[in-house]
């Protein structure tokens, strides 16, 4: 049951993701709002690598990231982003579809060296914080800095200030 349920916000959240990475044009993409703050060519690559790390999520009990290879990709074009995007969503959702929800209550780690990184939990709570939430944490983040550089965003949960605005008049 509760995997029917987490496949279903997936579905639905992958979508709004899609929306989202397909609204970045390639003119914003070495746009920062900050010197110090990622790109949102750096945002959208790193939101398109959350998919990638729901197999050692879901498949194992200690994800070790200092074996983890982060590939971000080619970022110099939205459109390798967003075909990325797709590839990792297909993957992530096999993933989810093949999990055993009788290990969702199993503790998991994840490590680098041996040494926990954050405190063990529930593999359901890191599937819900550190995979969900965490993407909806870096679309918010890649929504701000969309509108802090003059563009456009979709709206995810019903229409945005702009398009609300029009429907008045």
């Amino acid at each position: 049951m509760m995997k029917q349920a987490l496949l279903g916000e997936f579905a639905h959240e992958a979508d709004n993701t899609r929306r989202l990475i397909n609204a970045i044009p390639d003119s914003a993409l070495d746009y920062r709002p900050q010197p110090h703050l990622w790109s949102v060519g750096q945002l959208a690559s790193h939101i398109a690598e959350v998919y990638n790390w729901f197999g050692a999520t879901i498949n194992q009990d200690i994800f070790d990231m200092g074996s983890y290879k982060y590939d971000k990709g080619d970022i110099s074009k939205a459109s390798n982003i967003a075909a990325k995007l797709e590839q990792n969503i297909a993957a992530a959702k096999k993933v989810l579809e093949n999990a055993d929800e009788s290990t969702f209550m199993n503790t998991w780690h994840m490590q680098m060296g041996g040494q926990d990184l954050m405190p063990p939990m529930p593999r359901i709570n890191v599937i819900r914080g550190f995979l969900f939430n965490h993407l909806y944490h870096h679309r918010g983040e890649l929504v701000a800095h969309l509108r802090a550089s003059g563009n456009k965003v979709p709206g995810m949960y019903g229409p945005t200030y702009e398009e609300s605005q029009a429907m008045m008049n």
